[in-house]
């Protein structure tokens, strides 16, 4: 969902149908409130989630949802298909989230169709947009399981063209510096701060090494909930919604 944005003024404009001449009355008049202060600045901007009340009475209160869901395998992550199951589907099965608010959400960086593991969904796009901004750099972490085993010799040199980065011809693109640690001799852990399609496969084809399994286990400082079962999801605290860009971050909803 895209975050509105408007001035005031034509909001109540709007809202009651009169002039921007009517609206400068009641503004003086002290008869707004958003977010419980007093509004008199015709230039104040609001958005989609600012609380504005007129003579007491509520005319706009939209709440942002953020959740968390543990994405099975064999579900696109997707608004709708009309060939598979959806994570959106997931969202209305499992939660008490009523159909309209479900199909209000986007994701948050998506998985591919056999992938599994950590997504996230919103309706609050100011959010999304910071999680999934290049410049911000949030760091994405996969579990992988790869057909060919790493002996020590290949291990040296899958590490070192991760962190160097791969050049792809067809996007003439060369990624960002990765992280590759080895856990086991076909079991690894990769660490991205970008999201290209089918990165992680492809980089892995660069050796012909085929990945059998990915699973992304965290987002940022944010950590797949090790309660929730593959298709489980729930509702993200709110030290959760601004500790995702780290400690000392902040995400508030009347921050634009």
């Amino acid at each position: 969902m895209a975050l509105g944005r408007i001035r005031i003024d034509r909001f109540i404009s709007q809202y009651l149908n009169v002039g921007r001449g009517d609206v400068r009355l009641i503004l003086a008049q002290k008869r707004v409130r958003v977010d419980d202060i007093i509004l008199r600045d015709i230039n104040t901007v609001i958005n989609t989630f600012s609380v504005v009340k007129l003579d007491g009475k509520i005319i706009q209160d939209n709440t942002p949802y953020y959740l968390m869901m543990n994405k099975p395998a064999g579900v696109v992550s997707a608004t709708e298909s009309s060939t598979h199951k959806t994570v959106i589907d997931i969202v209305k099965a499992n939660t008490s989230l009523t159909p309209e608010l479900c199909d209000s959400l986007h994701i948050v960086g998506r998985l591919d169709f056999h992938s599994t593991g950590l997504i996230l969904l919103t309706n609050d796009s100011r959010w999304s947009s910071k999680v999934t901004a290049p410049d911000n750099k949030v760091t994405k972490k996969y579990r992988v399981t790869l057909a060919t085993k790493l002996t020590p010799e290949r291990t040296e040199s899958y590490v070192k063209a991760f962190s160097q980065g791969m050049y792809f011809s067809f996007e003439k693109i060369t990624t960002q510096p990765a992280k590759l640690i080895v856990l086991e001799d076909n079991v690894v852990e990769v660490h991205l701060t970008e999201g290209r399609y089918h990165q992680i496969k492809r980089m892995f084809g660069r050796f012909d090494n085929k990945v059998v399994r990915l699973h992304r286990f965290s987002i940022g400082q944010l950590v797949l909930d090790h309660g929730l079962v593959e298709g489980g999801c729930r509702l993200l605290s709110q030290d959760e919604v601004g500790g995702i860009f780290g400690r000392d971050a902040r995400f508030d909803k009347d921050t634009i």
